[in-house]
């Protein structure tokens, strides 16, 4: 069996957070800060939530709140770079791979569904 580590979105995922908290390290709007990296932080750990849920329903669920949080985390994007706190190449990039996100936790909700 594999583990929720060897998953591509587990593995983009994380890297898109660890970046979120990168780039905002010296952010001094607090509220702001802890909002967009709660939720990038939400992504990969219900993705392994959901992978070691002993259920395809439960897996399910976690599953729905990672794509949930992707969503979440591009709307603040798109206010963060309307602030100016996120630069916007960076900002796309991290809207971007947010989409891609949403589409595999998609797939891998078909996948589990069926």
């Amino acid at each position: 069996m594999r583990r929720f580590e060897d998953l591509d979105v587990w593995k983009r995922s994380s890297r898109l957070c660890v970046s979120v908290y990168k780039e905002l390290a010296c952010c001094k709007d607090f509220g702001f800060k802890d909002q967009i990296t709660r939720c990038s932080l939400s992504i990969p750990s219900n993705i392994a939530e959901g992978y070691e849920r002993g259920t395809d329903k439960d897996s399910i669920r976690f599953f729905y709140y990672a794509k949930g949080s992707c969503g979440e985390l591009r709307t603040q994007i798109y206010i963060g770079i309307e602030i100016g706190y996120i630069k916007k190449d960076i900002g796309f990039q991290w809207k971007n791979e947010a989409e891609q996100l949403s589409k595999m936790l998609s797939a891998l909700i078909k996948s589990r569904s069926s």
